[in-house]
């Protein structure tokens, strides 16, 4: 078998690059060692971001891929229950409200749309909210989508554009001839391809490893909590803590958790977001959900008396210097990279579809990749 591309990987990055590599006329193969959406895919709450990142790469990226969820994608989007719902994001004292403030007014240059939320005015959001918070910030642009639909239909349109999808197949190996890396080998047979990439989401660093290369991506485990199906509007909004933001860009491999509380198209309600570094450890962490759940509650007293019927868990693919890996790989010609996107994939996969079909047909990407590259850990890896 032979294709233009191989993509290893069928989660939300790797569909969605699938779909705009078969869109833009390439022969694509994607090849999964589990079941579709099976990895971090299925683990997350389908968060499309631009509140919670500071300005840069990857807030240009989160604001590119905002537009291709809204006009390139604009017709499938019932398909994955996208809403464009919002964010407000909640401050507890005056000096979170001030730094919120002045994160909003290099958001606002970077092309963010914000709008400031006094104290009294938190309510009009979301009349269920404790009235002792001191004031939050509204971001219009935040959305939500079903990430394992997402990935899902995004495979069903490459199919009909002629792409192949063959899970239950692990990536052994590369082919190669000389240092060029020439296509995969799995269990079932060989497939020869001009280009492979990798979108193995947490397992990326492994798949990198086979063709030579380090790319640095590592799980980070997070929890969420669901509750019982609760009356519309309940929760009107993606609702979050101020220092969720700072969790997010933090290193620290300790737990840290920041009250994230959502609702979904069928009422239940979603409560996150925990972070740790445990490797692939899929132990409950009673504390962890613990913690999830009171601070929860001290942002929403009403759910003190609501019942959570279940919880999981997943890894979020991390980089450590919280960008992901987008593009050629030059220490491995031929071999491509789509990965560590962290708590971010979902939202941004479809801007790093795209600009990777970009790439792959010389057409001049609509960002640019070098903020991005794979081989930008190499003075990491001279040093160490």
């Amino acid at each position: 078998m032979s294709a233009d591309l191989v993509v290893v990987g069928a989660g939300v990055v790797g569909a969605a690059s699938a779909y705009f590599a078969a869109l833009a006329g390439l022969r694509v193969v994607v090849v999964e060692r589990g079941a579709i959406a099976g990895g971090t895919s299925s683990a997350g709450e389908g968060n499309l971001l631009v509140s919670d990142k500071e300005p840069g790469p990857e807030l240009d990226l989160a604001l590119y891929s905002q537009r291709i969820w809204r006009d390139d994608l604009a017709e499938h989007g019932h398909l994955w229950e996208f809403e464009s719902k919002g964010g407000l994001v909640v401050a507890a004292s005056e000096g979170s409200v001030a730094a919120l403030r002045g994160l909003a007014v290099h958001q606002r240059r970077a092309g963010v749309e914000v709008h400031d939320v006094g104290r009294a005015g938190l309510r009009d959001y979301e009349p269920h909210l404790d009235g002792l918070l001191a004031g939050g910030a509204f971001y219009p642009q935040d959305a939500q989508v079903q990430p394992m639909l997402v990935a899902a239909h995004l495979l069903r349109l490459a199919r009909e554009r002629g792409a192949q999808v063959r899970t239950r197949t692990e990536v052994t190996g590369f082919l190669r001839d000389g240092a060029r890396v020439t296509g995969v080998r799995t269990p079932g047979g060989d497939v020869a391809a001009g280009a492979v990439l990798n979108a193995a989401g947490t397992w990326a660093g492994d798949v990198a490893g086979l063709a030579g290369v380090r790319v640095p991506v590592l799980p980070r485990r997070g929890f969420i909590l669901v509750t019982q199906p609760m009356p519309p509007g309940t929760i009107r909004h993606k609702v979050y803590a101020a220092e969720y933001v700072g969790d997010v860009a933090s290193s620290d491999a300790a737990l840290q958790t920041s009250p994230v509380v959502e609702a979904t198209a069928g009422g239940t309600i979603l409560i996150g977001a925990s972070r740790e570094r445990v490797g692939f450890d899929r132990t409950m962490s009673v504390p962890a959900v613990a913690t999830l759940a009171a601070k929860a509650i001290a942002l929403f007293p009403m759910l003190r008396d609501v019942r959570a019927m279940r919880t999981y868990l997943g890894f979020r693919p991390y980089c450590p210097d919280h960008l992901p890996v987008i593009g050629p790989d030059p220490r491995a010609p031929g071999l491509w990279h789509a990965c560590g996107h962290e708590g971010a994939g979902i939202g941004l996969s479809v801007g790093t579809g795209k600009l990777i079909s970009q790439a792959l047909t010389g057409a001049a990407t609509d960002l640019d990749l070098t903020p991005f590259a794979p081989d930008r850990f190499a003075h990491e890896e001279a040093v160490a």
